[in-house]
């Protein structure tokens, strides 16, 4: 008798604890989002914030309820924006919890290294404002979704804006643009479509180039004293922004002369040149600081106000901080959209994530409803283009804080395009890729 009361509480417990662990599995449903970041190192001031926003927001939305459900996880690794540790740290994250959903490089230098690699491991890089910009073009870059913006992209809304300034382009015609660049594949990334624009309306372009880490600048701004440039373009990323600054003020460049990217137009550029700096110029990707907008206060609600913020509090709403936002923005809402397709609740594979990306769908009313209501406009993606709407405008420093002193201008496609087409051609004849069918869009 008592070896049957002791059986069958045995097998209770059996199925209980099979219940329990059934259970646990069922609830542990996990999305995984690596995070390539910099929080050391001369590019830190400028990546520590993205990072925070990144991860503020990846924090928000299990606060919201996950992933219809599903809960999501991250792991940072360690770049310090460079390059050979990028993949070092892709390699070790890509198989972790389940298999990494997608990448940001946050690094043009780590995208090139990696956009070898994502289609043998099926791994979506998203390269948010930056990365490869022929990468636009679907059919021969299926991995890589340069969302928001290419550098082409910034570049010719930097050129339609001045030329709007001096009264069309016919008044850029004899014109000198000087631009101050990054010594990497990031800086180098624009050149094509600034000669491509002058050699259509007839400006001088003067290329010159900043070594890495960026700190050393006077020879640079000698060159620039020397030539007289009528409009100076800022392509430069950490303390290479407030050094190139630093150097306007010395040399008496006029600051309302000088056009950053939108990766040099953050706090850090400027808080610490102050009032130096006022009147100095550079591209915002679509959203500036946001301090009012309703996500922000969702943040400050639901993570800070629970001891939960990765960063200072301060930081919340700040440029870059909103940079890291609409990235995991992005990250989170092609998860979503795929689930749409392979099933609402469940986790879903880097492959099927890239679906997502590829299909992404965000209206103005998604956008309104997730709390980027007047700090980001609808984005959609196909097959053929892996970066959706480009749009941008340009603020200003007044000395205090960043103010947009333009309206919304849209990247000219009929400009780009053509660039984009040669270009991922030339790609797909080196590494012998053929281009995707109607089958593979639809797959």
């Amino acid at each position: 008798m008592k070896f049957r009361i002791l059986a069958r509480t045995t097998a209770v417990s059996v199925a209980l604890a099979a219940t329990v662990a059934s259970s646990a599995w069922a609830q542990a449903k996990e999305q995984f989002f690596p995070a390539l970041v910099y929080r050391t190192g001369a590019y830190a001031p400028n990546g520590v914030p993205f990072a925070n926003g990144y991860i503020d927001y990846l924090k928000l939305t299990n606060a919201r309820g996950g992933i219809n459900g599903v809960k999501v996880i991250w792991e940072e690794c360690e770049t310090g924006y460079a390059t050979d540790r990028g993949v070092e740290c892709y390699e070790r994250l890509k198989g972790k919890h389940g298999g990494a959903t997608v990448i940001h490089p946050l690094s043009t230098g780590i995208t090139f290294a990696l956009t070898e690699k994502v289609p043998t491991d099926k791994i979506p890089l998203i390269t948010a404002g930056y990365g490869r910009s022929e990468s636009t073009d679907g059919m021969v870059f299926k991995w890589n979704f340069p969302l928001t913006g290419t550098y082409w992209d910034a570049a010719d809304i930097l050129l339609q804006h001045i030329a709007k300034k001096e009264g069309s382009f016919d008044k850029l015609k004899g014109k000198k643009i000087a631009l101050v660049y990054h010594d990497s594949p990031y800086g180098k990334e624009p050149i094509a479509l600034l000669q491509n624009r002058a050699a259509m309306h007839g400006y001088e372009l003067q290329l010159l180039p900043v070594a890495h880490p960026g700190v050393e600048q006077k020879a640079t701004w000698l060159q620039i004293r020397q030539n007289r440039p009528d409009y100076v373009f800022l392509w430069g990323w950490g303390v290479m922004n407030s050094t190139a600054i630093k150097e306007a003020v010395a040399t008496g460049y006029p600051r309302d002369k000088m056009y950053g990217v939108w990766w040099a137009g953050a706090e850090p550029d400027v808080k610490d040149v102050g009032d130096g700096a006022k009147g100095y110029n550079a591209l915002a990707l679509q959203h500036g600081a946001e301090p009012n907008s309703a996500v922000v206060k969702e943040v400050l609600e639901k993570v800070h106000a629970k001891g939960q913020g990765t960063g200072p509090k301060e930081e919340v709403g700040q440029v870059l901080y909103m940079r890291g936002l609409m990235a995991a923005l992005l990250s989170v809402e092609g998860v979503r959209r795929a689930q749409d397709r392979f099933g609402k609740g469940k986790v879903v594979t880097g492959e099927q994530a890239r679906w997502g990306y590829e299909n992404l769908a965000l209206d103005q009313g998604k956008l309104d409803a997730l709390g980027f209501k007047g700090v980001l406009r609808p984005i959609s993606t196909s097959c053929a283009d892996h970066r959706g709407e480009v749009w941008a405008r340009v603020h200003t420093w007044d000395g205090t804080k960043w103010a947009f002193t333009s309206d919304w201008i849209q990247a000219d496609q009929s400009v780009i395009k053509p660039m984009i087409k040669s270009a991922a051609d030339k790609y797909a004849g080196e590494k012998k890729l053929p281009r995707r069918d109607a089958k593979d869009c639809s797959a």
